[in-house]
């Protein structure tokens, strides 16, 4: 789960990690106001969840209060286009106004969980305001880690390991310090899977400041923090993928023209991977889990069927935990209660796999069933 950059630097403040003052808005007649409170010089910051917002023209500093205005007024409403939004872009529908400060040096500064270490790790670079997958193809010698042991916690010494790996002195050490330290606590009492600063900076007057702030949640984990699960901003997600985490789907919308119906997560991958082999194009990702039924299997072909670029659907099913003839029964009910019109490729392997096939066979609906996913693939393809 994401949260816009306002309210990460909410969440920040609570754990006394310094940022520049600031206040979110969605309305042009409040901007003045804010503007005098925060002094001359405004940075005025589409609020969306995409980075790239000041390279698609969403961050604006300004110099006076017509200045201000005039950079909100083209921002709120706007559609902004980066390249983690896609080319439709996203509508920005509110503002985060900031004091402007005097940075002098900008760092990247990210908390983490490493995977092959099964831990928290720190990220942290002098490359900051830079996209940090471009500085680790390009100078990766630059990039430090410290790996920390979730046992123990962030001690005091790494956290200076981390001051030093950045260059950091005098005042701005101390507070990049208490930051440190802070953002692990942050990090775990809130269940994050991603806290990131960047730029990390320090100002001309010896502060080490938060410049941005980007938090992400493990969405397992929310259920059991009703403050941050309140901060979900429903707009800035694709409307299926909300509806289909209503019903326990994990689904993601792609651009292509083949749906996907998969139980499991790694055969979804597959399927995919296998749809593109064969000259095809997966419109989405979707596993239905090991506990497939017949109103799971509805709920997934309606949520698959609202992008009207499907024109075909490719259900590949494991019998395991669940079996295969009731997978066919729960295709069946769905394609002759929707009336569903496009082809349907059903394959089906692993328990009652033979008579799940007979099933189909004998349905009243015409599928198109297979033996191996690559004749699966192939025959979705011909259909289309």
């Amino acid at each position: 789960m994401n949260i816009h950059e306002y309210q990460a630097k909410e969440l920040f403040r609570q754990y006394n990690i310094p940022v520049p003052n600031g206040e979110s808005t969605d309305k042009l007649t409040k901007v003045p106001a804010i503007a005098k409170k925060l002094g001359k010089i405004v940075v005025v910051k589409a609020q969306i969840h995409a980075g790239g917002r000041g390279k698609g023209g969403g961050v604006k500093v300004t110099k006076n209060l017509t200045e201000t205005k005039n950079a909100a007024k083209k921002i709120l409403g706007m559609t902004l286009k980066t390249h983690q939004t896609g080319p439709e872009g996203k509508l920005v529908k509110r503002l985060l106004l900031e004091e402007g400060i005097d940075i002098k040096e900008e760092y990247y500064v990210a908390l983490l969980l490493d995977r092959d270490t099964s831990c928290p790790v720190f990220i942290v670079s002098k490359e900051g305001g830079m996209e940090i997958e471009e500085v680790a193809a390009k100078s990766p010698e630059k990039i430090f880690r410290e790996v920390i042991d979730p046992a123990i916690g962030l001690m005091p010494f790494q956290a200076r390991k981390l001051a030093f790996a950045l260059g950091l002195s005098g005042n701005a050490f101390k507070m990049g310090i208490k930051t440190f330290m802070n953002m692990y606590k942050l990090f775990i009492d809130k269940d994050c899977s991603q806290v990131e600063v960047n730029p990390f900076v320090v100002t001309g007057d010896d502060r080490s400041l938060s410049a941005d702030a980007k938090v992400n949640f493990d969405d397992n984990a929310v259920e059991r923090h009703p403050d941050i699960l309140a901060l979900r901003d429903l707009d800035e997600e694709e409307p299926a993928e909300v509806e289909a985490s209503k019903y326990n789907l994990n689904f993601v919308k792609l651009d292509g023209n083949v749906g996907c119906m998969v139980n499991g997560a790694g055969l979804a991958m597959a399927t995919m991977d296998v749809i593109k082999l064969s000259g095809g194009n997966p419109a989405n990702f979707l596993d239905v889990g090991g506990g497939a039924n017949p109103t799971t299997v509805e709920n997934a072909f309606r949520i698959i069927l609202q992008d009207k670029n499907v024109k075909g659907v490719l259900i590949n099913v494991f019998g395991g935990i669940v079996r295969c003839d009731r997978v066919a029964n729960g295709v069946a009910a769905a394609v002759k209660k929707m009336k569903i019109s496009i082809p349907v490729v059903v394959r089906l392997s692993g328990t009652n796999a033979e008579l799940g096939k007979k099933i189909l066979d004998e349905s009243d609906t015409k599928f198109i069933t297979a033996t191996s996913l690559a004749e699966a693939a192939k025959k979705v393809v011909k259909a289309i």
